[in-house]
C-alpha cells in the first residue's frame, strides 16, 4: 500500500470513529444513554486510544518499508551468490529447492503483516480490544442476571422485536472482530515468552525507527513559500513544535504499549506454563511406537536440512528484534515443504504425458521445423514468435486432422491447456520490454476459441474436417484463410506502419500470419514425402508442440528466481509462496527436461523462441567432413553437435565451439 493510500484511509478512518464517539456522546448528553455510563465512556476511551495507536503506527510504515525493502536486496544478493558458488554435484532440483527456502523466509519475515502483527503497538492494540469486549460481556451478563438492579424505561417500545435483534447481531460482530486481534496479541505475547515460567522484561527504549519520519519530516524545510521572514520563522517553529508534540506523543504510545505487553506477558505467563506441563506429560504419557512415522522423519530431515542452511541469516528483522530471530525460526517460517507437497497434488498429468512423448529429440529439434524461412512473409518483416502462439496454431491443425483419433485430441488439448499458464509465466518474467504483447494476447484469444468451441478466428475446424479429406488440402484451405484473415484488419497505411514495428501488428493479423506460416511449412514437407498419412502428419505435430513445450519449461529455473525479486514487498510472500507450488507442480517435468541436451545460450537467448530457431538452424546447416569421422556415428553424443551462442565464460565458450567427434 502506498503512502498515499495509507494516508486517505487513516483519514477515513478517524473520520469514521470521531463521528460515533460524538454520536454517543450526544446520546450520553441528552439522555438517550441513561445506563452504563461508566462502560459507555470506558469504550469510546479505548477507542480513542486505538485510534491514536493505529494512527502513529502507520508513521512507521514508510521508514520500516525502505528499510526492510534495502534489506531483502542485500540479502537476496548474498542468496544468489550463494547459489553461484554451491556444488555442481546437486541436482537443479534441490538447489532450486534450497534457494526458495531462503527467499521464503525472507519474504515471510518482511511480510507486513507479520512485522506489525509482532510489534509492540500491535500487541497493546490487541489487548485493548480484548479489554472491550471484555466490557461488552460484563454488560451483557449483568443485564440479564441482575435486571432488577437497573432502571430501564417502563412500557413497549415501538421497535419490539428488533432491538433483541439488532443486540445480538452487534455482539455477534464484536465477538467476531475481536477474534483476529486477540490472536496476533497471545502469539506475540508467545514469541516474548516463548518458555514456560519466565517472562521476558523488554527494555523500555525506543527503537529508531519510530520517530525516524517525525524527525525527517521536522528537518525537512516547508512546502510553500511565505512572503517576509519573520512570517517564514513563525510558521517554521510552529511546524516544529507540532512535531515536537507528536514525537513525544509517539514516544509515549510506544512506551504505554511496551508496558501493556508486559503486564499482558505475566497475565498470560501462567496460562503458557500450564500448557507447557500438560505438553510434557502428554508426550511422558504417549507410548513409544517401533514403527517410525515417513512424515515425522521427512519433517525432522527438513529441519535438518534448514539447520545446515542455517536460515537464520535470512530473517529479517527490525531493530530491537534481534532476540527474536531464533524464535522465528523455532515456530517454523519455512513452509516450503508443504506448499511443494500441495504443488505436487495439482502435478499436469497430461502435459508430463505430452512432455514424456518418446518421439521427442534430445535436443528440441521440433523447435526449429515448425516454421520455414522459405516461406515469404505476409506484407511485411517477420513478427517475433512467443512460446505459446506456434502451440496454439499446431494445436489447432491437430484438431483439423480427419482420421484420428477423438480420445487423442482430448488428451492433447487437456495438456496443451495445462501447459500454457507455465508458458505463460515464462513469457511474462521473460518479455521484460512488452515486444510480444501482442503475440501473447493472439495466442490468448485463438486458444479460447480452439479449447470451447474447436474453431480457429471463427473457422470451425470440425467442419474442415469433413469437407477437406486430405491433410494437403486441410492445409492449404487453411493457409488461404490465414492470408485473407491478415489482410482484414488492415488498409495500406496500416500496413505500412507495421512494416517499421512488425511486433505491434494487430492480434488477429498476428494469429494469421502464424497459421499461414506454419501450414505453407508443413505443405512443403509434404511435398518432400514427410508426411504422407493423417497420422504421420499428427505424430510430427504432436512431437513439434512437445518440443516447443519442453525448450520453453527449461527457463523455469530462471524464472522463478527471477520471480522472487520483481514483486513488491507487500506482494513477496504470495509471490514466492506461488513459485514454491510451482515448484511442486513442475518439478517432475523439470526432471525430465534435465536428461535432454540443452543448448549454451545466454540466459536472455534461452527464453526467446527465436533464438532457439536460429541456433536449430546453424545446426542444420553446420558442415562436417565425414571421411573425418573415425567412429561409429552412434557413438556421437547429440548434445556435442552444437554451437555455442554468446556463452557467459568465454572460455568454456571456446572450448565448446569445437566439433567432438
Amino acid at each position: 500500500m502506498a503512502n498515499k493510500e495509507i494516508l486517505m484511509n487513516m483519514v477515513a478512518l478517524t473520520i469514521l470513529v470521531i463521528t460515533l464517539i460524538v454520536n454517543i456522546c450526544m446520546q450520553l448528553g441528552t439522555g438517550v444513554i441513561f445506563v452504563f455510563w461508566i462502560e459507555h465512556v470506558f469504550v469510546i476511551f479505548l477507542m480513542l486510544v486505538l485510534l491514536v495507536i493505529l494512527c502513529f503506527t502507520a508513521l512507521t510504515v514508510p521508514t520500516t518499508k525502505k528499510y526492510l525493502e534495502t534489506k531483502y536486496n542485500k540479502k537476496h544478493k548474498i542468496a544468489m551468490r550463494e547459489c553461484s558458488n554451491e556444488c555442481k554435484e546437486k541436482s537443479v532440483i534441490k538447489k532450486l529447492k534450497e534457494d526458495l527456502m531462503k527467499f521464503w523466509v525472507m519474504a515471510h519475515t518482511s511480510s507486513p503483516q507479520f512485522v506489525m502483527g509482532r510489534s509492540v503497538t500491535c500487541t497493546a492494540s490487541g489487548a485493548f480490544c480484548l479489554l472491550a469486549a471484555v466490557t461488552l460481556a460484563e454488560i451483557m451478563i449483568r443485564s440479564y442476571l441482575f435486571p432488577s438492579s437497573f432502571k430501564f424505561c417502563s412500557g413497549q417500545s415501538d421497535y419490539l422485536w428488533s432491538i433483541p435483534v439488532v443486540l445480538n447481531t452487534h455482539t455477534i460482530a464484536v465477538g467476531i472482530g475481536t477474534i483476529a486481534p486477540a490472536c496476533r496479541c497471545f502469539i506475540a505475547i508467545a514469541f516474548r515468552c516463548p518458555k514456560k515460567g519466565k517472562i521476558c522484561m523488554t527494555e523500555f527504549k525506543i527503537e529508531g525507527y519510530w520517530t525516524q519520519k517525525l524527525i525527517e519530516l521536522k528537518e525537512c524545510p516547508l512546502t510553500f513559500s511565505l512572503p517576509g521572514r519573520r512570517l517564514r520563522k513563525l510558521a517554521h517553529d510552529i511546524k516544529n513544535q507540532v512535531l515536537d508534540c507528536c514525537i513525544g506523543m509517539q514516544i509515549g504510545v510506544v512506551l504505554v504499549s511496551k508496558f501493556v505487553r508486559i503486564i499482558s506477558i505475566f497475565l498470560v505467563s501462567k496460562g503458557l506454563t500450564c500448557f507447557h506441563i500438560c505438553s510434557k506429560l502428554k508426550r511422558k504419557l504417549k507410548p513409544i511406537n517401533s514403527i517410525s512415522n515417513p512424515e515425522s522423519e521427512s519433517g525432522s530431515n527438513s529441519g535438518s536440512r534448514v539447520g545446515s542452511l542455517d536460515l537464520s541469516r535470512f530473517v529479517l528483522y527490525l531493530e530491537g528484534e534481534e532476540v527474536l530471530v531464533e524464535l522465528m525460526m523455532k515456530k517454523n517460517c519455512d513452509d516450503t515443504d508443504h506448499w511443494i507437497r500441495m504443488g505436487k497434488k495439482g502435478q499436469p498429468k497430461s502435459l508430463i504425458k505430452l512432455i514424456e512423448n518418446p518421439n521427442s529429440s534430445r535436443g528440441f529439434n521440433g523447435v526449429g521445423e515448425f516454421d520455414s524461412d522459405k516461406i515469404p512473409s505476409l506484407d511485411c518483416e517477420e513478427p517475433p514468435n512467443c512460446w505459446a502462439l506456434p502451440i496454439v496454431t499446431l494445436t489447432s491443425i491437430c484438431i483439423a486432422i480427419s482420421d484420428i483419433d477423438r480420445h487423442l485430441i482430448k488428451q492433447l488439448l487437456k495438456a496443451v491447456s495445462e501447459g500454457l499458464p507455465y508458458a505463460r509465466f515464462v513469457q511474462e518474467n521473460s518479455d521484460v520490454k512488452g515486444d510480444l504483447m501482442n503475440n501473447r494476447k493472439a495466442a490468448e484469444m485463438v486458444w479460447v476459441g480452439v479449447d470451447l468451441y474447436h474453431k480457429w478466428l471463427d473457422v470451425d475446424l470440425n467442419k474442415l474436417k469433413v469437407e477437406e479429406k486430405s491433410p494437403k488440402e486441410i492445409l492449404e484451405k487453411l493457409s488461404d484463410t490465414a492470408k485473407g484473415k491478415f489482410m482484414e484488419p488492415m488498409n495500406r497505411t496500416m500496413r505500412w506502419c507495421f512494416k517499421e514495428n512488425p511486433s505491434q501488428l494487430p492480434v488477429k493479423a498476428q494469429a494469421a500470419n502464424s497459421m499461414y506460416r506454419i501450414s505453407k511449412t508443413l505443405l512443403l514437407e509434404i511435398e518432400r514425402g514427410r508426411y504422407k498419412t493423417s497420422e504421420k502428419l499428427f505424430e510430427g505435430l504432436y512431437t513439434m508442440i512437445s518440443d516447443i513445450f519442453g525448450a520453453c519449461f527449461t527457463n523455469l529455473q530462471e524464472v522463478i528466481i527471477m520471480e522472487c525479486l520483481r514483486s513488491t514487498i507487500e506482494e513477496k510472500e504470495e509471490s514466492v509462496r506461488r513459485v514454491v507450488s510451482l515448484l511442486g507442480k513442475t518439478r517432475k517435468i523439470m526432471k525430465i527436461l534435465g536428461k535432454r541436451d540443452i543448448p549454451c545460450l545466454a540466459r536472455d537467448q534461452m527464453a526467446c523462441i527465436d533464438e532457439w530457431r536460429v541456433l536449430k538452424k546453424q545446426q542444420n546447416t553446420l558442415p562436417f567432413d565425414s571421411s573425418s569421422l573415425d567412429g561409429d556415428l552412434t557413438s556421437i553424443n547429440p548434445c556435442d553437435l552444437y554451437i555455442p551462442i554468446d556463452c557467459e565464460k568465454g572460455a568454456e565458450s571456446k572450448k565448446e565451439s569445437s566439433l567432438v567427434f
